[in-house]
């Protein structure tokens, strides 16, 4: 019986060496595919505080000498690293800095920011700022203020600030962007037309996509003469106020416009303000607009702001607590038969 176990184990074991050998003669082009597919998901890798050693990239430089040479030469498994700063530091700090010297090219990077001691993650940083891409700050209760600057990070390409908790002034963080930074997502972060009209004139001009919260109707002509190059903003905010403007503005690369109202009282009677704008601007090149909780839908301005752009449009799509009527979508089909509406629940 013993011999039997023991001839089972063997060659279990043979099969078991027989397959290993055989993955690692794999030709690196192979195994480097392999690898991209051992790689957490995003919602997973978001989970995570540190590099975890359980998970791809850091367990599979644990097989063998070779898939470890592989891996440390695979940029591309060590472009994403979500750091947490908070009273834990010490102990993260190694994992990752050594994950910082493994991506050797670009970098994308979530910060999350608990607290105001901002001193040994900036050191850490330091060396790596040019070559991270995509800069994730989340900003919780305790952190006073950004303590990052945008500016900072020459390679920067993608930049999101959310601030989660009580941070106070934003501002100086994107007072002045990277050359190369083409999006800039600001959620829960509210800057005033003081702020916005101190800036340089370039300092958002290589922006192409912008997400922001808009409290007051006269920061968006800043934020349109600000971007030049705008091809996609979405706004989201209570839009109070009125636009104060001498002339109507023409932005002339707007392709993608979204609006969200966060106000809870937009009706019939008491419409949101925000299509003020449709009188203060012509957008020539305006190819979708997307509106969401602004009540009743301002018909008659959105066509005179059609007619006087001359625009492609292609799609307009109506969110919740939009009021619509049916002739005006009917009015819409014979101006522009190609105009794909897409309507949503509504109250």
């Amino acid at each position: 019986m013993q011999t039997i176990e023991s001839n089972a184990a063997s060659s279990e074991g043979n099969s078991h060496n027989a397959l290993h050998s055989t993955i690692c003669r794999f030709p690196t082009e192979i195994l480097c595919q392999i690898f991209l597919y051992c790689m957490p998901e995003d919602e997973e890798w978001k989970l995570t505080s540190e590099p975890d050693p359980s998970v791809a990239p850091m367990l599979l430089t644990t097989i063998c000498r070779r898939w470890r040479d592989v891996v440390v030469d695979m940029p591309s498994l060590w472009c994403k690293l979500r750091m947490e700063v908070d009273g834990d530091w010490q102990k993260r700090a190694f994992c990752y800095e050594s994950y910082l010297k493994q991506s050797q090219g670009r970098q994308s990077l979530t910060l999350e920011i608990h607290d105001a001691d901002w001193t040994v993650p900036r050191s850490l940083l330091q060396l790596y700022v040019d070559q991270i891409s995509n800069l994730s700050i989340e900003l919780f209760r305790g952190a006073g203020s950004c303590p990052v600057v945008a500016a900072d990070f020459g390679g920067l390409q993608e930049l999101s600030i959310c601030n989660c908790g009580t941070a106070g002034a934003i501002a100086h963080s994107v007072v002045q962007l990277p050359p190369n930074t083409h999006s800039l997502k600001l959620m829960n972060v509210w800057l005033t037309k003081t702020e916005l009209s101190s800036f340089n004139p370039l300092a958002w001009a290589s922006l192409t996509s912008l997400e922001i919260m808009v409290g007051e109707l006269n920061l968006i002509p800043y934020l349109l003469r600000l971007c030049p190059n705008l091809s996609s903003l979405t706004m989201m905010g209570t839009f109070t106020g009125e636009i104060e403007t001498s002339e109507r503005l023409e932005h002339t690369k707007l392709q993608s416009l979204r609006l969200y109202s966060a106000s809870h009282f937009n009706t019939h009677e008491n419409p949101s303000r925000i299509f003020e704008l449709f009188d203060a601007v012509t957008l020539p090149n305006l190819r979708e607009i997307e509106v969401c909780n602004i009540g009743r839908w301002p018909h008659e301005d959105f066509k005179e702001l059609l007619e006087r752009s001359q625009c492609p449009l292609e799609r307009l799509n109506f969110g919740s607590f939009v009021i619509t009527k049916k002739e005006e979508l009917a009015e819409y089909a014979t101006l522009l038969p190609s105009l794909k509406i897409s309507m949503y629940p509504r109250y």
